[in-house]
């Protein structure tokens, strides 16, 4: 995000043509732990039940499981607005990049409706519920409105993104009748307008009878957090160690301001935090922000440190003694999957189910939950889901499972120049 040294942007001097492993190992993490939440919504026992972040209910180890993961839309959406700017500092002109943007943008919010769809609740059942639009569906919305954002200057771009991130919370007093259930009223048009840009909530398309579609995540903020990390791409153009120190005081500050305002509990999340019970409930109740759709301070809490990450593996991947072979296969694994991200995406969503359904049909469970997925009800059955610990095992298996796809297609992206590549 634009800050001090923002002024002197130095020029560009050719087109980039490498990628920057640090920003691909940055989003290899965030991908790997996408997996860990996302077996745990088919694996663990208490997701049937209640939410992780449910103060009454939750506990530390639960919780954690599920803030770590917090990490993973924010940095997604932001660097997503990054790798657009590379285009352009590889050559691109903003005209090929804005067509580029809207089609991309719209094959993303198709793949909402039908892949991601299927791959979470495997069948298709429209009738009653056409999805949920989720983190790829405000991708691909945000691409959309970065397309006609890239034409104005870099500033103006960097300032609508942070005053977006910033200010958003100031609409949180401006509610909708949400729809509850059969018999209440549908919300009307300018309602339904709202939920889908800020609020958040699911309703009939048309009537009670017809197909529903759950709004997850709203487009603001998110479209100002791609539009400031399409402005937080000009920092790569920067020499090594300017940018370096640039990310380490500004994730620093970041998130500093975000321990400082949370603590005050005086803007920037509807919720305030409590004492509580015992000082790591204390912690939790700190940490509990609100993600749907994301608070001033989850924004905070979640790229400050991903700056600080990569000011320190700037450093380390740009270091001739450890490029590339030298790395550890570590690093090497969260590159290639860095450098997949919808690929990985798409193929996560069948593992975290298939392990759910594989490992509830050996333990002969019932296995009809993972056909629609269902949510809390009367009918679940009482031993549905497994052990924290399971869930676990379960990811680590589908992250080293994921590798050989994944390193695949990483060198097909490397070796073609098919137009269909880049939208995979």
């Amino acid at each position: 995000m634009p800050g001090e040294g923002m002024h002197a942007f130095p020029a560009v001097t050719g087109p980039r043509r490498s990628r920057i492993d640090s920003v691909d190992l940055l989003r290899g993490l965030v991908m790997v732990i996408m997996l860990l939440d996302h077996t745990r919504d088919f694996v663990h026992d208490d997701v049937f039940r209640f939410d992780p972040t449910d103060m009454s209910r939750t506990y530390p180890t639960l919780f954690f499981t599920r803030w770590i993961t917090h990490f993973c839309a924010p940095v997604f959406v932001f660097l997503a607005g990054t790798a657009s700017y590379f285009q352009i500092a590889r050559g691109k002109s903003k005209a090929d990049l804005s067509r580029f943007l809207v089609t991309r943008g719209l094959w993303l919010i198709f793949l909402e409706f039908s892949v991601v769809r299927f791959l979470i609740f495997w069948e298709f059942n429209i009738t009653g519920f056409l999805g949920g639009m989720q983190v790829i569906w405000v991708l691909g919305w945000s691409m959309i409105a970065l397309a006609a954002l890239i034409h104005l200057p870099l500033r103006a771009i960097a300032a609508f993104g942070v005053a977006m991130i910033l200010g958003h919370n100031l609409l949180d007093p401006v509610t909708v009748t949400q729809w509850r259930g059969p018999g209440t009223p549908i919300p009307g048009a300018m309602d339904k307008l709202w939920i889908i840009v800020h609020e958040g909530g699911f309703f009939p398309v048309a009537s009670e009878s017809g197909p529903g579609i759950f709004f997850l995540y709203p487009l603001i903020p998110w479209i100002g957090v791609m539009a400031a990390g399409y402005a937080f791409g000009r920092v790569y153009d920067w020499p090594a160690e300017d940018r370096r120190r640039w990310l380490l005081r500004w994730g620093t500050a970041v998130t500093v301001g975000f321990l400082l305002l949370r603590a005050s509990n005086l803007y920037g999340n509807p919720g305030d935090w409590s004492v509580q019970k015992s000082a790591a409930m204390t912690v939790v109740s700190f940490l509990n922000l609100q993600k749907y759709p994301p608070s001033l301070l989850f924004l905070m809490m979640t790229l400050g440190p991903a700056m600080i990450l990569l000011a320190v593996w700037e450093r380390r991947t740009r270091d001739p003694a450890t490029e590339p072979a030298a790395r550890g296969p570590l690093v090497r694994a969260l590159i290639t999957y860095g450098r997949v991200p919808l690929f990985f995406y798409l193929l996560q969503w069948m593992m975290a189910h298939s392990a759910g359904y594989l490992l509830t049909m050996l333990a002969g469970k019932d296995t009809w939950i993972y056909f629609g997925f269902p949510g809390p009800g009367p009918n679940l059955p009482p031993d549905a889901g497994f052990d924290l610990w399971v869930v676990y095992v379960a990811w680590i298996a589908g992250v080293i499972l994921l590798y050989p796809l994944c390193r695949w297609f990483a060198g097909v992206k490397a070796r073609r120049t098919d137009w269909w590549v880049s939208y995979l």
